[in-house]
């Protein structure tokens, strides 16, 4: 898992005259509202080209719209609350909207979804790219409907052309989605289907062109980073080896990596390739070893210390970066324990903390006992604790120590191993430059 947030807005405004039966009937305005990780963003940015392409208005969601587009997440049940509140809110704003709930939380639950009066149009990961279709046939027909299929017949990753991402300055390359892997806590191979990998050739054309724009760092993205080209006899580490030879892309930084999945020659540009960022994020979930067997992670806390050390030890200016979920079922206070102390003596950057909930199709749903929720939050609290000193630790370990950083929209930069800096550059957005923490 990694850091989820709720983000609402469009990217820009075109003003649309909807006509049927070659008769202008009604000017039709559309928002978006989008929960959860980046991949949810892609798929919102494909959906709004699809609607802007056929001339809608694009507004905020939070003004009145004749058509609200919700991407929704379920992750964890707070993913699931958000989505029904931000169908809610929608409704509100105009009673009389088309409300259509798609993404995540449409593919898992589409019948919890449909039985919510608010909801017109239930459209799950397997057909929004007809989410245009639906909604325009909902316009002349007014029949609510659900349109969801089987999620592990998916074959290809479709649209990659339209899927560039940009995060002040960042562009974000979906190359990857779905996971082939169950963890026992994890919904998303449920939501997501099966390992789908861009195409090496497709992926090396669009870097080729986000350098000749001026853009000096790229972000590798996808669902499990680590599993791309499972599904079409290639890896992570031979793509890499192809996008450290562009001209122009001087920081080529990776997203969640799966530590069972990094072998030798993926740890080999992981700890010798200067192109390929120190900032990796490598989910733990649990740092006690009965807690991690039950989760079915594969790997032990000591085998996940060794790679993080090692890493740490090549680099030493490596930002290592984590998930931990606490309260999952059984985890008792010496559970807990193991995994503060463990947590405490490993060389992290940050975590990311969640409490546990059950998920649909999630193995763990029907362990017992359950960890209460009061206990829960206080774990939660004592780790964000944790958390907080990690960050102050590592930004003092880098002060006077000379670093790559990326220019951001917003006058501040990112450095190669994920420290943000308030200060104005003398160069332009989207470039690498060195800079001198202090």
């Amino acid at each position: 898992m990694g850091n989820r947030h709720l983000t609402c807005g469009v990217l820009r405004t075109l003003k649309y005259s909807l006509w049927s039966e070659e008769k202008k009937i009604a000017m039709v305005k559309v928002a978006f509202c989008t929960l959860g990780c980046r991949m949810n963003r892609f798929d919102t940015d494909l959906m709004r080209s699809r609607f802007i392409e056929s001339g809608y208005e694009v507004v905020p969601f939070e003004e009145e719209a004749d058509v609200y587009v919700i991407n929704t997440c379920t992750v964890t049940v707070g993913g699931d609350r958000s989505s029904r509140q931000a169908i809610y809110q929608a409704k509100r704003k105009n009673p009389q909207a088309v409300v259509v709930a798609t993404g995540c939380y449409a593919q898992v639950s589409p019948q919890e979804l449909a039985k919510l009066k608010e909801v017109d149009l239930v459209v799950g990961n397997t057909h929004k790219a007809e989410i245009l279709k639906l909604v325009e046939e909902f316009l002349q027909e007014k029949r609510k409907g659900v349109f969801v299929g089987e999620i592990f017949r998916q074959k290809d990753l479709k649209h990659f052309e339209s899927v560039l991402y940009f995060e002040e300055s960042r562009p974000f390359i979906k190359v990857q989605e779905g996971c082939n892997k169950f963890c026992t806590f994890c919904v998303i191979p449920f939501a997501r289907g099966k390992v789908r990998s861009a195409p090496p050739d497709k992926i090396v054309q669009q870097v080729r062109r986000i350098a000749t724009q001026g853009f000096q760092e790229i972000v590798l993205t996808g669902t499990q980073l680590s599993q791309y080209g499972w599904d079409m006899g290639t890896t992570l580490a031979s793509l890499l080896k192809e996008l450290i030879r562009i001209e122009g892309i001087e920081i080529i930084r990776l997203s969640s990596l799966h530590m069972t999945e990094i072998d030798k020659e993926l740890l080999d540009l992981l700890l010798g390739e200067e192109k390929i960022a120190p900032h990796f994020h490598l989910s733990l979930q649990s740092g006690c070893d009965r807690i991690l067997e039950l989760m079915g992670r594969g790997y032990t806390a000591g085998e996940y210390a060794e790679l993080v050390e090692r890493i740490v030890k090549s680099r030493p200016e490596t930002a290592i970066g984590t998930d931990v979920i606490v309260g999952f079922p059984t985890e008792t206070d010496e559970d807990f324990e193991e995994t503060f102390r463990f947590l405490e003596r490993l060389p992290i950057a940050y975590m990311h903390i969640f409490p546990y909930s059950d998920r649909p199709y999630a193995k763990a749903s029907s362990l017992k006992p359950k960890v209460p929720e009061r206990v829960k939050k206080e774990r939660v609290r004592i780790l964000k604790d944790l958390d907080l000193k990690k960050r102050q630790e590592f930004f003092e370990k880098n002060k006077r120590k000379q670093l790559r950083a990326t220019v951001l929209g917003d006058g501040r930069l990112l450095t190669e191993n994920y420290i943000y800096l308030e200060r104005n550059a003398d160069a332009p957005p989207g470039r690498v430059i060195r800079v001198l923490i202090s």
